[in-house]
C-alpha cells in the first residue's frame, strides 16, 4: 500500500496537468475563434464566406476563394511600403492623391505629411484606382502576380471588382477628414512624448513604451487602462521637412479598425453623443 500512494499521487498529478493543458488549447482555439469571426463576419470579408445578405458588393464579393484575410495581408513576400503588417497589395504613388492640405484650411496647426503609414494601405482599396482582389500573392499558392482576379464579382458599389461608390474615397481626399497629421499641431515626440500640444483644441494623448518607442492613443470612454482597440490609435512617423523625428499623426486607422464589426463604418468605438470626435477636439 505504502508504495501505491506515490503512484496514485503521480497520476492524480497527471491528471491535473492533463485537464489543464486541455482547458488552455480550448480557450485557445475559443480566443482564435473569436478572432477570425470578428472579420470574418464583416463586409471586410470578400470572399465566398461573406456574411450573406450584409455583405456591401454582393452576398459574397468574389466567387474565387473563400480565403478572408488575403484580401489584405500574405504570410510571405507583402509590400514593405506600408507600415502594416504583410501588406498583399499595391500601393498607390502618394503623390496621387490631394489632401486637406489643399484647402488652406486655418485650423489645421499641425503639419500634413505625404499619404504614407497606414492609411495608403486602405485607400489601396478605397481609392477605387484597382481591384478589391488585384493581389501580390494568390490565396493558397504564394504565385506573386500583381493582377490577380480571384473568381467574379457580383453585388453593388463596384465594377470588375473597383469601388465605384461609398465606401469609395477616391484620390481626391480633400474633403475628408485630414490623415497624415501631427496630432495636437505638434510638441510630442517618441523621443520626448510629455511635450505640450501646440493645439490647446485637442486632448493629451497616452503613451507608453513599446519595443523601445514610445506609441500613443487617445483614450476613449469605456476603454480599459493602457491602449486597447476602442482608443483612438495614433501613428508614429518620421517624416523628411517635419521636425522632431517620430511622432504621433492621425492615419485612418485612428477613428477606424477595420478588423472590427462591434460599430458603424468600423469605427472604434460608439459615435453617439460624437464620442469619437470628442475623443481627441476638445469641444
Amino acid at each position: 500500500m505504502n508504495n501505491l500512494v506515490p503512484q496514485l499521487r503521480s497520476l492524480s498529478t497527471g491528471v491535473a496537468a492533463l485537464l489543464f493543458a486541455m482547458a488552455v488549447v480550448t480557450l485557445g482555439v475559443m480566443s482564435w475563434t473569436d478572432v477570425r469571426a470578428e472579420v470574418e463576419l464583416t463586409v471586410h470579408n470578400l470572399g465566398t464566406s461573406g456574411p450573406a445578405g450584409s455583405n456591401t458588393f454582393g452576398t459574397a464579393g468574389t466567387s474565387g476563394t473563400a480565403e478572408v484575410c488575403v484580401f489584405c495581408h500574405t504570410p510571405h513576400g507583402g509590400s514593405t511600403q506600408a507600415a502594416v503588417p504583410l501588406w498583399n497589395r499595391t500601393l498607390n504613388a502618394p503623390g496621387n492623391y490631394t489632401t486637406y492640405a489643399t484647402l488652406s484650411s486655418a485650423t489645421i496647426e499641425g503639419a500634413i505629411a505625404p499619404v504614407g503609414s497606414v492609411s495608403i494601405a486602405c485607400l489601396s482599396c478605397h481609392d477605387g484606382t484597382q481591384a478589391m482582389d488585384s493581389v501580390l500573392n494568390e490565396p493558397g499558392s504564394g504565385f506573386t502576380n500583381a493582377t490577380y482576379q480571384a473568381g467574379t464579382w457580383s453585388g453593388p458599389n463596384q465594377a470588375a471588382g473597383q469601388l465605384i461608390n461609398a465606401p469609395l474615397v477616391g484620390e481626391d481626399i480633400s474633403n475628408d477628414h485630414p490623415i497624415g497629421i501631427q496630432y495636437g499641431g505638434g510638441g510630442l515626440t517618441a523621443a520626448a512624448p510629455g511635450g505640450t500640444l501646440g493645439d490647446a483644441d485637442m486632448l493629451p494623448a497616452s503613451f507608453t513604451p513599446l519595443n523601445g518607442v514610445n506609441v500613443f492613443w487617445v483614450d476613449t470612454a469605456g476603454g480599459t487602462a493602457g491602449r486597447d482597440k476602442t482608443d483612438m490609435i495614433l501613428y508614429n512617423r518620421d517624416v523628411a521637412g517635419i521636425a522632431g523625428g517620430l511622432q504621433p499623426f492621425v492615419e485612418c486607422a485612428s477613428c477606424h479598425d477595420p478588423h472590427s464589426n462591434d460599430n458603424p463604418t468600423f469605427l472604434r468605438t460608439s459615435n453617439d453623443n460624437s464620442a469619437v470626435c470628442l475623443s481627441c477636439h476638445n469641444k
